[in-house]
């Protein structure tokens, strides 16, 4: 047997044999502590001036930097200013103007507040305050290492400069990253201020350069278009929506505009840019049934909320809040996605832009011309919803409900778990309006846009896709993922109508459980039974799952009930009875859909097209693909290279 030589033993420090005394850190050393927590590079030190100068009541803010912040960090702003007694104050551990007593920690309503920023920054580099306090005659500049206050010339305002950061530190500054990297880091902190206050204008130079600039704006949609871009407002929605006394504004984007990175998420607490577990799974769970794979969606959400039921006070970055009912916020940012998202967009896609119009136009012949163009139409004369209804093709499911299934497909409604099984969805019916005369020509198409927006059915292709057309060009449709929607979201509006009734279990599903569980069990037991579960301690670690959701009998009790414990612990459970349902439903959507190489006739085809309009979130299918996609005419120009 060969031989196994030994690994070598790891070099662990021994404590000393000797017993060391406690005593009292010196100042200087608790100072580079407290930095350590709150400066963890140059962006940090950005942030909290950024704060400070806020909370002056600043107009207008420019950073200055140098070697990504490194060799410096300038931060002016045109605020109230400091009067000159209280300079020397400013730089001590814990001083602050922001709060007095309990109950202003309670409330905090700035976005500073601990007092420790000036004094941390001062521990690890050398920092100076320039300051004209309003109405004082002039200002005065401050050394934070000698302590030396001297009068200077400046206007109203407050000049904080930060330089050689880290030089007390050396250890802490070899954990830098390039000068460009760190600079990409503090202007993403000047952008983050930027995005909460549009009324005020930021400036970024570095090494003597302008880098950044964002003027004042009126409008959050007019600062998300400068500081992001003009795309992120035209691939975005307005979200608007107060559930009790939380109120949630800002844009959520559209799920075509997911990116495979999380880098334009931001939310805010009241203006304070946050990042949160209970927010990002309140808007991961929004975006459930309408984004594909991994994808990421963008945002911009702005809560508001009393600031009692929040606490600021928990990480020294103040990046990090806790909420007094979690699942209040919860379920306000949730729903205030979901509606907005909900609406369709093909009504967006008949708003002309430059960028649409076509290289050559119709032109108006003149009355006296002695030719005219032979008129060609390649599409039937559409009938009259009488006679549409009279031609409608009706197949029976098994369940004997009417819609575009196989003949031989599964028995879809007759399932045990779905709430009616005798009330299942059609596919699709004829729109009541299909039996009015569109017309012909552009001119109908453009007099119908408001009604249709996606247009006529012109002809399908390989039993696929439907080809239609609007006064914008031409819209493909996946015919298959389209239907998909439309029945998933008939569905739940069937089960959404109904309460979560229970199913009990005929031997009780017991599982050996963590603490954890075992406490959430018990201080959850009132919430359980609206969600259709019955969990009881079984022993002392051990819990029974006694009853289920009827719609999801047939699944493992166990799993479920773990999963909804491990939510109801940070989160909003219900998103775990609903996920699984929205999954029972999606595969019965998916069975129930109309087929690929299913022949449509055009009126179908028209029919599909009038619901898609009508149905929520009818831009995906229920795995998050699109569901459509809209050619303009320039675009179809340029296929053909016209206009070159």
């Amino acid at each position: 047997m060969p031989s196994v030589s030994a690994l070598p033993t790891p070099s662990i420090p021994r404590s000393p044999t000797e017993r060391r005394p406690i005593r009292e850190l010196p100042d200087e050393l608790i100072s580079q502590i407290a930095a350590g927590e709150v400066v963890e590079r140059p962006a940090s030190v950005v942030r909290e001036l950024l704060d400070n100068a806020l909370d002056a009541g600043a107009s207008h803010i420019t950073v200055r930097l140098a070697s990504g912040g490194v060799r410096l960090i300038s931060v002016e702003d045109d605020g109230l200013g400091i009067p000159r007694e209280e300079l020397t104050v400013a730089l001590r551990r814990h001083a602050t103007s922001k709060i007095a007593s309990l109950n202003d920690l309670e409330t905090v309503g700035t976005m500073g507040f601990r007092g420790e920023a000036l004094a941390a920054i001062n521990a690890i580099a050398e920092l100076s305050i320039l300051s004209r306090f309003t109405g004082a005659d002039t200002a005065f500049s401050l050394d934070g290492r000698t302590g030396e206050l001297r009068p200077v010339a400046r206007s109203t305002g407050t000049t904080v400069e930060v330089r050689e950061l880290f030089f007390a530190t050396p250890a802490r500054r070899k954990f830098l990253k390039t000068d460009a990297t760190e600079l990409a880091h503090c202007i993403e902190s000047v952008r983050r201020h930027a995005l909460a206050r549009p009324e005020v204008g930021f400036s970024v130079w570095h090494d003597g350069k302008l880098v950044e600039q964002w003027r004042g704006a009126s409008t959050h949609e007019q600062r998300l278009a400068d500081a992001l871009s003009d795309d992120f407002v035209t691939q975005s929605v307005a979200v608007e929506r107060t559930h009790g006394p939380v109120r949630v504004v800002g844009r959520a984007g559209i799920p075509d505009a997911a990116r495979s990175r999380g880098d334009q998420q931001f939310f805010y607490v009241n203006g304070r840019f946050v990042r949160d577990k209970v927010l990002s799974h309140a808007v991961r769970s929004a975006y459930e049934d309408v984004l594909h794979g991994q994808r990421q969606p963008i945002y911009a959400l702005y809560l508001e909320i009393d600031p009692a039921r929040v606490d600021v006070n928990v990480h020294p970055t103040k990046i990090e809040v806790r909420f007094r009912d979690g699942r209040e916020v919860h379920q306000a940012v949730r729903h205030a996605i979901e509606d907005a998202l909900a609406a369709p967009r093909a009504g967006d896609a008949v708003v002309p832009s430059a960028a649409q119009q076509p290289f050559f136009k119709e032109t108006q012949l003149p009355s006296n011309a002695g030719w005219s163009q032979p008129a060609m139409n390649f599409v039937a004369q559409e009938r009259g919803a009488g006679d549409l209804e009279a031609m409608w093709p009706q197949r029976t499911s098994p369940a004997g409900s009417t819609g575009f299934v196989q003949e031989a497909g599964p028995a879809l409604w007759s399932s045990s778990s779905f709430a009616s099984p005798a009330s299942a969805p059609a596919a699709f019916s004829p729109p009541a309006n299909l039996g009015a005369n569109p017309g012909t020509g552009a001119s109908a198409l453009q007099a119908n846009d408001q009604a249709w927006p996606l247009g006529r059915a012109l002809a399908q292709l390989q039993g696929i896709y439907i080809l239609a057309e609007n006064s914008q060009g031409l819209v493909i449709v996946d015919m298959h993922a389209a239907h998909e929607r439309i029945v998933y979201e008939r569905l739940k509006t069937q089960l959404d109508g109904a309460a979560i009734s229970s199913q009990p279990l005929l031997i009780p599903a017991t599982f050996a459980a963590t603490p954890q569980e075992v406490a959430t069990a018990e201080a959850c037991a009132d919430v359980l039974p609206t969600l259709g579960l019955e969990i009881t301690p079984f022993s002392a670690r051990t819990l029974a799952v006694r009853a289920v959701p009827g719609t999801l009998a047939d699944g493992d009790p166990v799993e479920l009930a773990r999963s909804v414990l491990a939510e109801l612990a940070q989160h909003d459970a219900s998103t775990v009875v609903q996920r699984a349902q929205n999954e029972l439903l999606s595969t019965m959507a998916c069975h129930g859909a109309v087929r690929a190489n299913r022949k449509l006739t055009v009126d179908e085809m028209n029919a599909l097209l009038r619901q898609m309009e009508a149905t929520e979130r009818s831009d995906q299918c229920n795995h998050g693909r699109p569901t459509w996609r809209q050619l303009s005419i320039r675009e179809l120009d340029s296929l053909f290279m016209r206009g070159r």
